[in-house]
This record gives C-alpha cells, sequence and structure tokens, in this order.
C-alpha cells in the first residue's frame, strides 16, 4: 500500500464539520471518508514512510482533529482572532504544519502557527502539539497551561498520564492515537463522535 499524501488525506476529511448542521445521509458518507483516512494512514507500516511524510501526514492530523472539536466562546477574545496552532519545543514538522494550513480556516477563522520554546507563548492557542523535547517537564507544561481550553497533542508515552488528550503511538509497526475524553472535559473541550470512534479511548486515572 502506498503511502498517503497530506493533501489526500486532507481532501478526505471535512472542512468544516463542528458545530454544521447536516443530513444523516451526509454524515454517514463524511463517517465513511474519515474511516477511510485513518484506515490508510494506519495501515501503512511506519517503516515504509520517511519521516518527513509521517509528519506531514501528524500535520494534517493536527488540522483535521481540530474540525472534530467544539470550543468555548472563552477561547477567543473576539470574532475576528484567528485560530492558533501552536508548536511547543524542537519541531518535527518542518514546514509540513504551515504547508497544510496555508489557505485553510477553521470554525471560519484563519489559522496562525506559532512556534515557541516556553509554554508561556502557545498558551493562548486552542491546538498545542508538544514536541518530544518537552517529555522531561510535561508537568510544568499543564501547570501553566492551567486547564486552559487547549486541545493538547503529543507523541510521548507519557503525554495522557500527565494530562494530555490526544497522543499518537505506535502499535508494531503502525502509528495510530489515543483519546483522553476526561483531558478534554477538564479543559472545557467537546469532542465530537466522529473523532472519538477512530481514537483507542483511555481514562484519567480514577474518572468513571
Amino acid at each position: 500500500m502506498g503511502v498517503l499524501s497530506a493533501p489526500a488525506c486532507r481532501r478526505l476529511w471535512p472542512r468544516t464539520l463542528a458545530g454544521s448542521r447536516m443530513g444523516c445521509g451526509v454524515r454517514r458518507c463524511l463517517v465513511v471518508a474519515i474511516g477511510l483516512c485513518v484506515f490508510l494512514f494506519l495501515c501503512v507500516p511506519s517503516s515504509l514512510r520517511a519521516e518527513s511524510k509521517e509528519y506531514q501526514v501528524k500535520a494534517v492530523f493536527l488540522y483535521n482533529f481540530a474540525q472534530f472539536v467544539l470550543w468555548p466562546a472563552t477561547a477567543f477574545t473576539n470574532a475576528s482572532e484567528p485560530f492558533q496552532i501552536g508548536v511547543l519545543g524542537n519541531s518535527p514538522f518542518d514546514k509540513a504544519l504551515e504547508e497544510t494550513v496555508r489557505g485553510e480556516t477553521i470554525q471560519g477563522r484563519q489559522i496562525v502557527v506559532v512556534h515557541a520554546s516556553h509554554v508561556e507563548k502557545v498558551a493562548g492557542c486552542q491546538v498545542l502539539f508538544v514536541c518530544k523535547s518537552e517529555a522531561g517537564h510535561l508537568n510544568q507544561v499543564f501547570q501553566k497551561l492551567d486547564s486552559k481550553p487547549v486541545l493538547t497533542v503529543s507523541e510521548d508515552a507519557s503525554f495522557i498520564q500527565h494530562g494530555g488528550i490526544i497522543n499518537f503511538y505506535r502499535e508494531g509497526p503502525k502509528v495510530r492515537f489515543e483519546i483522553n475524553p476526561d483531558a478534554a472535559d477538564k479543559n472545557g473541550l467537546k469532542l465530537g463522535s466522529q473523532l472519538l470512534s477512530v481514537g483507542k479511548i483511555v481514562h484519567s486515572e480514577g474518572a468513571r
């Protein structure tokens, strides 16, 4: 099976699903498209993908995760504020993330990518990818975020346990992602059922 390119994957995902009103037939078609996109990506062994290709696809996932989340009104200061995707630490994306979101919008807002080495610089983002370089001080990262309405994403084995919402992981040669809805609730975010249906659900310790 060949590698699913970032543009192809992006075309399969709907641009504005969260909060939209659609008929049941349209929803079913979208779910099928989402499932196909995820299946094609997750079934490609990591050994067959160059690292750059892997992060091109992960950049598309970051963009598309946002389509299935509803943020509280407090996440934005005004109606024209751009949607911010932050990258904390030593970014593995190169220019893939900027190229993915160029000319796109999320919930009607222009998208800005913010790179920073300090969490204070990205605490106002709506989506935050925490790089592997920050694995040693995740507690400090989440203390600074302090339950802000931020969709946190990473690829570190301990990320979910520290309070992260979405984490990429490997299952054998395949790359998948897990979702902690308890952490999302704590941050005031509502995850769409479409997103929850394609990730591995995990719960915070002690949560029901």
